[in-house]
């Protein structure tokens, strides 16, 4: 199917992909069809494995090459010098290309089987909820994919990081499973690059930088830890059905008439339940979702990514 054009969701240890022929620019452009994904919005490339680099990517620095023998497989995307065979489409027409070795068994036998590299974004529509099960993905893009493998749910729950490495030092675009504390003994320091340039840019440099991404289609809010119970109070005296993701377990603070969710208080755990929790409560009919966020620090930041960008209006 890949081979022919088509489009196959699967999983990967982060979260759904939307696969086709990375180096087939009619079917790229199926993807961007099926999810409603901007044009200047590029896609991450997945290879089976680290040696198959040099087909997309037109240099190798050497920090990238001590991140993959790190890293790789697994939930890290660098950013390189793309090759001229790598479509337009897939680059949003920039001059990089963001590549990635996944670790699922499913996705890994996949790309070993179609011998060709994948372009594959989340399995969703645009700026939705990304899908950690197989229902989530058939929830967006049921008749608009040819073949779902289903893996169960995805481990990791949240997205890759993402690294430019065609700077020094290297940049972090995209928060993601891998921390900056794990990251940075291996190649030093990371420069994170401003969340407003997506705001601005014709291009963007990667996945995830749009303003608006990872949302419910329920309005969801985001409110520091202290004032929920006076945000919930006014929510509630406006007749609104609230879902709330509290954070930390509220025992007898939760009031009448809201739906609570606990995730576990550990930002892997917190990641790899977030979207799943964040679907079910999307489902229950609700006037809004209120979430409490993790606190302020540097292992909580990919979470505080998504759910800033899940709130952004």
């Amino acid at each position: 199917m890949l081979h022919g054009g088509k489009l196959v969701a699967f999983p990967t240890e982060t979260v759904y992909g939307l696969g086709a022929n990375a180096l087939d620019a009619s079917a790229v452009a199926r993807i961007f069809a099926a999810k409603g994904r901007p044009a200047y919005n590029p896609l991450i490339v997945h290879l089976a494995d680290a040696s198959q680099i040099h087909e997309v990517a037109a240099s190798w620095p050497e920090p990238a090459s001590r991140l993959a023998e790190r890293f790789w497989p697994g939930p890290l995307t660098l950013v390189l010098p793309r090759r001229d065979i790598v479509p337009d489409i897939v680059t949003a027409t920039g001059p990089t290309v963001a590549v990635r070795v996944p670790a699922h068994p499913v996705a890994q036998a996949l790309l070993r089987a179609a011998a060709v590299p994948l372009a594959a974004p989340s399995a969703n529509r645009s700026t939705e909820l990304s899908p950690t099960r197989a229902e989530h993905v058939l929830r967006g893009l049921d008749g608009r994919i040819d073949l779902l493998l289903d893996g169960g749910p995805t481990a990791g729950g949240i997205e890759s990081t993402v690294l430019d490495v065609t700077t020094m030092p290297p940049r972090l675009l995209r928060p993601g499973l891998l921390g900056v504390a794990e990251l940075e003994p291996v190649i030093g320091p990371l420069v994170r690059a401003p969340s407003t340039q997506a705001e601005t840019a014709d291009v963007l440099a990667s996945p995830g930088m749009m303003p608006r991404h990872y949302a419910p289609r329920t309005p969801l809010e985001c409110i520091e830890a202290g004032r929920e119970m006076e945000r919930l109070g006014l929510l509630l005296a406006e007749s609104r059905r609230v879902g709330w993701l509290a954070f930390g377990d509220p025992a007898s603070m939760i009031p009448s008439g809201v739906i609570p969710r606990v995730l576990p208080s550990d930002p892997a755990g917190y990641a790899a339940q977030l979207y799943a929790v964040l679907h079910e409560l999307d489902d229950a009919r609700l006037d809004r979702i209120l979430v409490t966020l993790p606190p302020d620090r540097v292992e909580w930041l990919a979470v505080r990514d998504r759910l800033h960008r899940a709130a952004s209006i």
